[in-house]
């Protein structure tokens, strides 16, 4: 169980540094290269940055719970011995 934890928070915590490189940031970021900086700035945030968005979150929510669990798991295994 700890190993597929630990997998589980390695493959979020890439993920989450590969999106958050994504975001758009005050003079563009990363996103531009991929097709980002064509929306306007009308209506706020892009529908595509909107989902960036809850896509973070997820995996940081997720990032946080296998961090949790992790701990509480190798907390009960060092009192059980």
């Amino acid at each position: 169980m700890i190993g597929v934890l630990q997998i589980i928070l390695i493959a979020t915590g890439l993920m989450l540094i590969g999106l958050i490189l994504l975001h758009k940031g005050k003079g563009g970021g990363l996103s531009d290269m991929f097709g980002g900086g064509i929306s306007s700035n009308l209506g706020g945030s892009s529908t595509a940055e909107k989902n960036l968005d809850r896509i973070t979150v997820v995996l940081a929510l997720i990032w946080t719970a296998c961090i949790f669990g992790l701990g509480l798991l190798i907390s009960a295994q060092s009192t059980v011995v």
